[in-house]
């Protein structure tokens, strides 16, 4: 009986060892990122997991919180490319993109690669640019590929867009479409630092430190490799049906005008399994679920019109739902 049961204990090690490297490459970035940014250590964890889960973050934030710093330090932490585009309402998709051009030398066209091609993009102020130049993304954070002129380019791997959002009740903003909100897998906040982290900010400026020097802690092969260790991580029956269980609501609700997309369940199955890798395990459990609901499904939604006008928000109602939602434990 022990010889028969040699090899499951052979495959169970080999699963823990690939879900330890996974939890040591994140902890690693982790580490690599807080080097520049001082405390907002869930927000780090956010786009850490949307890193090993192929997924495109959201940072809704007023101007000079350190959102650009964070998607820097992460590109930077992981040896990648890292490309910037500054939206603002004169910008065209072919400022995104890139554009064909006819080189009077050579005497044929060129193609000149737009800031698209990156494998880690920060989109910045995304909103202040038109709904025609946010589309310009859409291909791309969906099928990693963009067209042009009839062309399909396949984008680097990996690759990850990181934009950052100014409250719509700012001058100059232009509403995101529910087809691009849908595409970001998590929304996050970094939020105004407290005192004391605020003031260990100033100490490292003063000191004449360098907070942008980050030196790699893995490669984007590390990451594409536990991208797929990250796939493995098992979700079991009835940790899907809790899923389903809250997606199911979101639709049901009197206080929503647009639910969770298939999408959202995806993202959130996803999401969740890379949590669970982040934290060495080989399984999902309910509490990975509960705790990015909020994160994954809060900026997909419509609120009714009667629900704004209480000033009750998309978060506050997923936070309703996962608390009223029973976990499987206690169904059972």
């Amino acid at each position: 009986m022990a010889i028969e049961s040699q090899p499951r204990v052979t495959e169970a090690i080999s699963e823990s060892a690939s879900v330890t490297s996974v939890q040591k490459l994140a902890a690693d970035i982790r580490e690599s990122v807080q080097r520049v940014i001082v405390g907002k250590s869930e927000t780090i964890d956010i786009a850490v997991l949307a890193l090993l889960c192929r997924g495109h973050v959201l940072l809704e934030d007023v101007p000079g919180t350190g959102k650009t710093t964070l998607a820097k330090a992460l590109a930077a932490s992981l040896d990648c490319q890292f490309g910037r585009i500054q939206f603002t309402p004169d910008l065209v998709p072919g400022d995104v993109l890139g554009v064909n051009f006819y080189n009077a030398a050579r005497g044929e066209f060129e193609f000149r690669k737009g800031p698209i091609f990156s494998q880690i993009l920060l989109a910045d102020e995304i909103n202040r640019a038109t709904p025609r130049t946010q589309s310009a993304l859409l291909e791309a954070m969906q099928e990693r590929q963009a067209s042009i002129d009839g062309v399909t380019t396949a984008l680097p791997e990996p690759f990850m867009v990181m934009a950052t959002l100014n409250p719509v009740e700012m001058e100059g903003t232009f509403p995101l479409p529910e087809a691009q909100l849908d595409r970001f897998m998590v929304r996050a906040s970094l939020g105004y630092p407290d005192r004391d982290e605020e003031s260990s900010m100033l100490d490292r400026f003063r000191a004449g430190e360098n907070p942008d020097a980050i030196t790699p802690s893995a490669t984007a092969a590390d990451l594409i490799a536990a991208r797929k260790e990250v796939d493995k991580v098992t979700v079991g029956d009835t940790v899907r049906d809790y899923l389903l269980d809250i997606v199911a609501s979101t639709r049901d609700s009197t206080q929503l005008r647009l639910g969770a997309s298939p999408r959202a369940s995806l993202a959130l199955q996803h999401a969740a399994q890379g949590r669970a890798a982040m934290n060495g395990r080989s399984y999902v459990l309910p509490d990975d679920v509960k705790h990015l609901a909020a994160p994954v499904l809060a900026h997909r939604l419509l609120a009714e019109t009667t629900t704004q006008l209480r000033g009750q928000a998309t978060t506050q109602i997923i936070d309703e739902i996962v608390e009223s939602t029973p976990v499987p434990i206690e169904r059972e």
